[in-house]
Formats: structure tokens, C-alpha cells, sequence
């Protein structure tokens, strides 16, 4: 299989969106809505946790119907998982403390996360980092941190370290210029393509390609986003970073 230039096969490339240039062009602006959306406990990630007989006394029991589009799932310690967007989200959370998760890493821990990386982060990915949080946000299961040993309240295990990820990808055969940003869910993977033009986030199955067929993981990709200040900024205005993919998904079987 011959690969085209720039990380990204021929089928799944296109050009920029006329706006994604000037939508990131102020990239102040762009850390900003981040922390705003990263530093609320109730948005930070695509989902949020509340406790139904809150909900119950507040709106009435009616609100826990099970049709509703916005409810994610019930949980057995009596939360609903709710889409962030959501008015009793907000509500829940209006009083909480605000800040990031995981505090923003220090430039040591970051010049010891490219030293492991063997390259430089790209400006904006560093920005994210160093202003935002070290992970522990964002679309899906929210970015990887790049240091280890983080746990969120209630986890059992640390948080997914994107340079580990990273280092036990390059024993797979991922390429070396695709680094993990976060799990999509199953088997799906969002990547950032390093030498890329316009840093482009890739969305990659782990399981869709089969080596003993002759293919290689480009052929596990399935969507790419332009440049990842687009991918950023989808998420920080609220929006989904599926509904792109989905309407661009082609058929490569």
C-alpha cells in the first residue's frame, strides 16, 4: 500500500474549511474558551454526573424519563449521566469550584515529556498543556495527560499518559509522527499528525486493519479533522467532534 504525503491517505484528506483559519487565528482567545469549558466541572467533558433525586426534587421525577435524548445512561449509584449541555448540569454545578482537574504541567515536566516524545510539541498542543490542564478534559474519555500518575476522584486506575501511549504505540506499528490526544470509545483513537500539514487529528481504529492482510494502521483510519485549533475549537464552543466525522466517514472496506 503506498501512503500519501502528510500522514494522511488520499481518501481521507480535504481541504481546510474556509473558516478554521480565521476561527483559530487569535489562539489567546482560543486558550480562554478552553479554560472556560476545562475549568467547569460540569462541561469538562462531553458528559456529566447528577444525582437523579436531585433532579427529582428540583424538576419533578418526569425529568428522568428514559426518552430523553440528553440522558446518557442511569448509573448504579443512582446518577444520571447527562450530556454537559444540559440545563440540570448546569444548574447541579453552578456553585462548584472552578479549575482544571489536572493543574497545567511545568515547562520541566514538559521539556521531560518531548525528551521522551523525541521531538518538540506543536505551539497550540503546548499552550494546552502549560495553560489549560494537564489533560483530564476535552472530547470522549478527555485528553491524555503527558505525565503519569494522575487519578480522578472515583477512579480506580491513573489517568491514559499520551507519552506511554505513545512509547507502547511505536511497538505496534503505529507511526511515529501520530500522537494519541484521547479514546473515543471501542476500539476508536483520536491522534494528532505531527508533520502533517495544519496538524490535522486523526480518528483510527486500532482493530481495523489486519497486518497478516498486508495492512498497515493507515489502513485503520477512518476521519480527519483539518488541524486540531478546528478540533479545539468544536469542542470549546460546545459542539461534537463526531458530528464532522461521521458526515465525512467513508467506506474503505
Amino acid at each position: 500500500m503506498t501512503i500519501p504525503p502528510h500522514d494522511v491517505p488520499a481518501s481521507l484528506r480535504y481541504e481546510s474549511h474556509p473558516d478554521s483559519r480565521a476561527e483559530g487565528a487569535d489562539d489567546d482567545a482560543l486558550i480562554k474558551a478552553l479554560q472556560v469549558r476545562a475549568w467547569d466541572p460540569g462541561r469538562r467533558f462531553d458528559t456529566a454526573d447528577v444525582p437523579a433525586t436531585w433532579i427529582a426534587e428540583r424538576y419533578g421525577t418526569e425529568r428522568l424519563d428514559q426518552g430523553r435524548d440528553d440522558i446518557v445512561s442511569y448509573g448504579s449509584d443512582g446518577t444520571v449521566q447527562l450530556h454537559s449541555g444540559t440545563e440540570e448540569v448546569a444548574a447541579y454545578y453552578a456553585d462548584a469550584p472552578r479549575g482544571p482537574l489536572f493543574p497545567p504541567v511545568t515547562p520541566a515536566e514538559l521539556a521531560d515529556a518531548e525528551r521522551r516524545l523525541g521531538r518538540r510539541l506543536p505551539d497550540l498542543l503546548r499552550r494546552v498543556y502549560t495553560e489549560v490542564a494537564d489533560g483530564g478534559f476535552g472530547p470522549d474519555s478527555g485528553l491524555a495527560s503527558l505525565t503519569e500518575g494522575h487519578r480522578a476522584p472515583g477512579h480506580l486506575s491513573d489517568w491514559p499518559c499520551t507519552v506511554g501511549i505513545y512509547e507502547r504505540n511505536r511497538t505496534t506499528g503505529v507511526p511515529a509522527s501520530w500522537l494519541h490526544l484521547a479514546y473515543g470509545g471501542c476500539t476508536m483513537e483520536w491522534h494528532l499528525a505531527l508533520t502533517a500539514a495544519d496538524i490535522p487529528v486523526l480518528l483510527y481504529d486500532a482493530d481495523g486493519w489486519d497486518p497478516s492482510g498486508g495492512e498497515d494502521p493507515h489502513d485503520g483510519l477512518r476521519h480527519a479533522t483539518a488541524s486540531l485549533r478546528r478540533w479545539l475549537w468544536t469542542w470549546a464552543n460546545g459542539g461534537n467532534v463526531w458530528a464532522e466525522a461521521l458526515d465525512r466517514h467513508v467506506d474503505r472496506d
